[in-house]
């Protein structure tokens, strides 16, 4: 199914829009980008954002640091390292399956153009004996 996009309206004051049509201008994008980036920025942390200051950024907020930092255990970091070098290799083996097919898929039209192939049923129908015969 294709990725559609929706639209979200805001509705901010006059003095919060200055800031933002400002933001934007010091950014050299448009209004619409910055609202994007936040929507963007909103989903990707799962609607946990706060807006502050750049002078503010890294510094305790209510007790909790921001961006928010999350301790994850290293056997996680090496199964996730694992499974990416694994992807990585059923990525490489994949292309040279498909790399073989294609190879043989040549070889078969090659060998249609080289020679004749003839059935045993067309060997049968042309024989005028009814002698059959065994092999072995």
């Amino acid at each position: 199914m294709g990725n559609k996009n929706k639209t979200i309206s805001f509705r901010v004051n006059e003095d919060s829009f200055e800031t933002l049509r400002e933001i934007a201008e010091e950014r050299d994008i448009s209004l619409s980008a910055v609202f994007r980036d936040y929507v963007d920025t909103l989903v990707a942390h799962d609607g946990r954002v706060k807006v502050v200051p750049e002078s503010e950024i890294g510094e305790e907020t209510d007790g909790e640091a921001f961006p928010p930092k999350v301790e994850v255990p290293k056997s996680f970091v090496r199964e996730h390292e694992r499974l990416e070098l694994e992807a990585e290799h059923l990525r490489e083996q994949l292309q040279e399956y498909k790399q073989y097919a294609s190879h043989l898929k040549r070889q078969v039209e090659a060998a249609d153009d080289a020679e004749e192939v003839v059935q045993l049923e067309e060997l049968d129908d042309e024989l005028d004996t009814d002698e059959t015969y065994r092999i072995g």
